[in-house]
């Protein structure tokens, strides 16, 4: 079951509601429960198979949050590190044991390679219950000695499967206390249908023209081609994550919980570094607070911290995915990310604001590639014909532009600030209009979005989201 979906809009989310609602407000307790048990029904619908895959995680992070938050440094520490140890060696079977196997099997070793299902969502949920025992390791977050609220922010479905992943310090008090409100119902609504809009319309699109260039031989694809393919991948990959993401801080807020941002206009950023710190936030942020600031960050010397930046690409690259393409698109983030710092960074800020963003949006679209390759030796031969060495045009990519022009056009307006712009402005401004506007365009326009979406939704055209994969 996905976001989606006519089974979670129609069924799912209106039994939660009529469950969830009829009950007080004063019994949190039953809300909570009843969150909690929707919850894990969503996952089951997913993987019914890993459902204890998902409570055994939760009793980790519990009990090592309990370990944790002890005053006897022993336990502090098997506390942590058990925890990790335990969560992050199931991460490992789950999503490495069969490319580890693969890999020495190459090698000519006698390994037999495991046929192993990977777990939907289990990066995420991983990531984020360690983070708990962590904070509370650290002092940064109070243990919760209830199992309920631990089982509650480890599983709450909105953010379980894809993200963004959550800090137990932003809910904590939510969880427990938190105001549900009609004001804050409609706009969570109004949030979630932008999201379902990014997805049906302009992700899936984009997903078709990606999806029928990559599954061309790249030896023989023309630059026009290359191009388009790679263009409309850096944009599906972009609104699809970015839509899970506002759909999931949408069904947060419609039950009173305010997730942070995961994304912040990313294809405006005129530097690499700049655009990691608005890309997938929430993985950035984590990457930084548990891996890089420990080994040292950037308070040390340059060959140290290089090696600080190699840990955490070479992770964040095999976090997405148990494939060296994924390794070799670390590598990319990390010499981008490593020259800009030490060797043209101050150059590359002394150019015009266009060359700047130019400079970045090509070299993420490069990146985008290997991130999409099936192997290393594809997205070579694809780089070959997007700088003008692969076979001549054939016409295709004229078609990709003519046929799906009013797509193309709304993905490159999507992906500014254009509503920032625009509610700016109407602030500017006074008079009843201006403020009628900024109270119902929003809504009529999530509405009319709605009924696109449900168009795409009742002739089945869908998709699975990108970041399932994960």
């Amino acid at each position: 079951m996905v976001f989606s979906s006519l089974i979670f809009l129609l069924f799912f989310l209106t039994a939660l509601y009529v469950c969830y609602f009829i009950v007080p407000r004063r019994w949190r307790w039953l809300r909570n429960c009843v969150l909690l048990v929707f919850s894990l029904f969503f996952y089951r619908c997913g993987g019914a198979d890993y459902l204890p895959l998902l409570l055994a995680s939760i009793l980790i992070n519990y009990f090592g949050g309990l370990l944790a938050a002890s005053e006897r440094p022993a336990l502090r520490k098997l506390g942590l590190w058990g925890a990790a140890a335990l969560g992050l060696g199931l991460l490992g079977w789950f999503k490495y044991a069969g490319f580890a196997a693969e890999n020495l099997a190459a090698l000519g070793l006698p390994v037999e390679v495991p046929q192993i299902v990977l777990p939907i969502g289990i990066s995420f949920f991983t990531f984020q219950g360690l983070s708990y025992v962590i904070d509370v390791y650290r002092g940064d977050a109070r243990c919760q000695k209830n199992p309920l609220y631990v089982a509650l922010y480890v599983a709450l479905f909105p953010q379980l499967v894809a993200g963004p992943i959550v800090r137990y310090t932003t809910v904590e008090e939510e969880i427990v206390q938190r105001n549900e409100s009609l004001e804050e119902f409609s706009q969570g609504v109004v949030r979630f249908l932008f999201g379902l809009g990014k997805k049906m319309l302009l992700a899936n699109a984009m997903g078709e023209i990606a999806d029928g260039v990559f599954a061309q031989s790249p030896e023989t694809m023309a630059l026009s081609l290359a191009w388009i393919g790679a263009a409309a991948y850096t944009f599906q990959i972009y609104f699809d994550f970015s839509a899970y993401s506002d759909m999931a801080i949408g069904l947060g807020r419609m039950f009173g919980f305010h997730f942070l941002e995961n994304f912040n206009y990313p294809y405006i950023s005129k530097s690499i570094a700049e655009f990691w710190r608005r890309w997938h936030i929430s993985l950035a942020s984590w990457f930084r607070d548990y891996v890089y600031i420990p080994l040292g960050g950037s308070r040390c010397s340059v060959g140290r911290n290089v090696r600080n930046m190699a840990v955490v690409w070479l992770l964040t690259g095999l976090w997405h995915g148990a494939a060296w393409t994924y390794v070799a698109w670390g590598g990319m983030m990390l010499v981008l990310l490593a020259g800009e710092k030490y060797c043209w960074g101050r150059g590359l800020s002394r150019l015009p604001g266009p060359v700047q963003h130019l400079y970045t949006i090509v070299l993420v679209v490069f990146s985008m590639v290997m991130f999409r390759s099936s192997g290393i030796g594809y997205g070579l031969s694809y780089f070959r014909s997007m700088v003008g060495l692969g076979g001549r045009p054939d016409g295709q990519a004229v078609y990709y532009l003519l046929e799906y022009w009013p797509e193309w056009i709304a993905c490159v307006l999507a992906s500014l600030p254009v509503k920032v712009w625009a509610q700016r402005s109407l602030e500017r401004r006074e008079g009843p209009l201006p403020a009628l506007t900024l109270e119902w365009g929003p809504k009529i326009a999530a509405l009319g979005l709605l009924g696109l979406s449900y168009t795409k939704l009742a002739t089945g055209s869908f998709n699975p989201f990108i970041y399932f994969q994960f």
